[in-house]
C-alpha cells in the first residue's frame, strides 16, 4: 500500500512538466533518468533485494506470528527490527536516505522536480510489480525463508 500510495502522489507531478514543455537536453535528461532509475531502484534496488526479502519476511512471519511482529508487520517486512545487523543498518541508512531526498527534492522548481520524480515512478511501479510476482510465485511455491533474519530466529 506504501508503494501504490507513493506511485499514485507522485504520478502527477512526473507528468507535468510534459505537458509544460520542456527543451531537447531536460527530454534527454528525462528519458535518460526515468531509464537509469527503471534499472537502479526497479530492477537493482525492487526486483532483486528488497521485493525478494520483504515476500519472504510477511511469509515468515504468517508461519511464526507474534502479536506485536503482527502489528508491526510492513516495518518488520522491511526489516526495521528482527533483522540481522546488516539488514537493519541497510534498512534505516535507506530509510533515512529517502526522508532526506524528499525534503530536498520538494523544493526543486519544475521540471526538475518531475524528471526526478518520473524516475522515482518507474521505480516504484517496478517494485510494486515484483513484490505481486514474488507474492504470486510464494502462493504456488511457498517462500523461502529469509536471508535476514538473526541466528535465533
Amino acid at each position: 500500500m506504501l508503494l501504490i500510495q507513493a506511485t499514485w502522489r507522485l504520478t502527477p507531478l512526473a507528468l507535468e512538466p510534459i505537458a509544460q514543455g520542456m527543451t531537447t537536453w531536460q527530454w534527454s535528461l528525462y528519458a535518460g533518468w526515468v531509464a537509469l532509475n527503471g534499472y537502479m531502484e526497479g530492477y537493482r534496488g525492487f526486483q532483486t533485494r528488497f521485493s525478494p526479502r520483504v515476500v519472504q519476511r510477511a511469509y515468515w512471519l504468517a508461519e511464526n506470528p507474534r502479536p506485536l511482529w503482527v502489528l508491526f508487520a510492513p516495518v518488520f517486512c522491511m526489516s526495521y527490527f528482527h533483522a540481522t545487523r546488516r539488514g537493519k543498518i541497510v534498512a534505516w541508512t535507506l530509510l533515512v536516505f529517502i526522508v532526506c531526498a524528499v525534503i530536498a527534492i520538494r523544493f526543486l522548481p519544475q521540471p526538475w522536480r518531475g524528471i526526478i520524480d518520473a524516475g522515482v515512478v518507474v521505480g516504484l511501479a517496478w517494485g510494486l510489480i515484483a513484490i505481486l510476482v514474488f507474492w504470486a510465485r510464494a502462493l504456488t511455491g511457498g517462500a523461502a525463508r529469509p536471508n535476514d533474519l538473526p541466528e535465533d530466529a
